[in-house]
């Protein structure tokens, strides 16, 4: 077979796909009206914490107005941290070739 391991790598994935779509079915029957399933460890975090009584020593100067804003600006700021980290690693990378020539 001239194309096992691409075969292999779309059957193993299919697997993935079908048991997340099972899982993903399987938890959204369990849930009450307006009731996340995916809600992250933050979500939890912030639960426990105002649960607690905790009061914050300050507030932020500026809050986005938003959800889309706010991942709009984690997005930013993850592909500008991608680029200084691939400079980096191309800058070097061509230096340790230029220097092995």
């Amino acid at each position: 077979m001239r194309y096992k391991a691409e075969i292999i790598a779309g059957l193993v994935i299919a697997v993935f796909v079908a048991i997340f779509i099972f899982t993903n079915s399987a938890i959204q029957q369990g849930l009450s009206e307006g009731e996340e399933s995916w809600a992250g460890a933050d979500a939890q975090a912030e639960e426990f914490i105002s649960e607690s009584g905790y009061e914050p020593w300050f507030s932020p100067l500026w809050e986005p107005p938003s959800g889309e804003i706010e991942s709009l600006f984690f997005s930013l700021q993850a592909a500008i941290g991608a680029l200084i980290i691939g400079y980096f690693f191309g800058y070097y990378g061509a230096q340790r070739k230029k220097g092995t020539n």
